[in-house]
């Protein structure tokens, strides 16, 4: 198994744009000395929590301070770019990176968003609009020849050389293209469905083990109605982990620290609203109310000791069938830097080597 990170990237909102940025730049440098093999960076316009709009201008800077981890869009929300656009922004960068670049794509699960595009995303229109734009951004990198793409949302016209010298001719570095992911949010995810019908990475957020279960069963779908047949090694989990000496320790970094504040400022009354608390459960009979972050830090975080957070991790790969990459759901630890780089060097060094690749 392999480990890396996903940096919504989450930070309070009483933090500045530039300190929180900092902050995301001092991170990845760490974890790319610890070793991690890929950061992915989140794409949020409305969520004073997640306040970044432009993962790829992080991803830019960040590839000046790393050396060998790769840097991926975590995920570039389709429904509110043009293709023709973003299919240049993201060919432009993979060459940046020489490699270093994996192209994680999203539909869009914020109503706020939705709203300020005018996207009707409760009517599923952000999927339809995401299926479109993947559509054209690849037909772009593999044609060779001028097409127009007339579709529900987009007309794009690969053009022909024009005035002798104007043309199209910026492709992917990696050929046929980078690497792409699809995030999945809800239970049984047809963004996931459409991500194994097209051999992609599915990327998930593990609410629960059982959450994860309907991940992995739509990707399978997905992938059998196109003659497909997925690899778990492919699969991306993410996962709030907090590794410490002791599991007392743990805990207490976990609850009271910034972890703790984003779930309960931020993050557990987004998913009441949602209406999906109860997927963090781990029995049904478990009342909403008892959903505390206690319960979580016992329960669905991996938290604890070096030992503990093995035994959580290995349960999780066992009730779940397996996947390929961890990925630390990372908060801002700017007052707990010391803590943070510790908890991020045990898991490496104490817990990953129990699951190698």
């Amino acid at each position: 198994m392999k480990a890396g990170v996903f940096m919504m990237p989450s930070h309070p909102p009483e933090r500045s744009f530039y300190d929180g940025h900092q902050w995301d730049l001092d991170h990845l440098e760490l974890v790319d000395q610890l070793g991690f093999n890929e950061a992915w960076l989140g794409e949020h316009f409305t969520a004073p929590w997640e306040p970044n709009p432009a993962p790829d201008l992080l991803i830019a800077q960040g590839l000046q301070r790393t050396q060998h981890i790769k840097l991926c869009p975590g995920a570039h929300l389709l429904p509110y770019h043009h293709p023709a656009e973003l299919a240049h922004r993201v060919a432009f960068m993979d060459h940046i990176a020489q490699g270093r670049f994996m192209f994680g794509v999203g539909t869009s699960g914020l109503p706020s968003d939705w709203k300020l595009f005018n996207v009707d995303g409760a009517g599923g229109e952000n999927r339809r609009m995401t299926k479109e734009a993947l559509d054209i951004i690849l037909k772009l990198w593999a044609s060779e020849e001028p097409f127009e793409f007339t579709g529900e949302y987009w007309t794009v016209n690969r053009i022909d050389t024009m005035l002798d010298t104007l043309k199209f001719h910026i492709k992917p570095f990696q050929q046929p293209h980078p690497p792409i992911g699809i995030a999945g949010l809800t239970p049984g995810s047809d963004t996931l469905k459409m991500c194994g019908a097209s051999g992609f990475m599915p990327m998930s957020v593990a609410l629960s083990n059982g959450y994860l279960k309907t991940h992995w069963q739509a990707v399978v779908e997905g992938a059998e109605s196109a003659g497909r047949t997925p690899s778990r090694s492919d699969w991306r989990v993410s996962r709030e982990v907090y590794v410490a000496e002791t599991d007392k320790e743990a805990k207490d970094k976990a609850i009271n620290g910034m972890l703790g504040r984003a779930y309960a400022e931020y993050l557990l009354p987004l998913f009441k609203s949602f209406g999906m608390v109860s997927l963090f459960k781990h029995h049904p009979e478990v009342p909403d109310s008892d959903v505390t972050m206690e319960y979580l830090a016992e329960y669905v975080w991996l938290v604890g000791s070096p030992r503990t957070v093995t035994d959580k991790l290995g349960a999780m790969v066992d009730d779940t069938g397996g996947f390929g990459c961890l990925l630390v759901l990372t908060f801002d630890q700017l007052e707990n830097k010391e803590g943070w780089a510790n908890s991020q060097r045990m898991l490496m060094e104490e817990v990953m080597p129990n699951f190698p690749d």
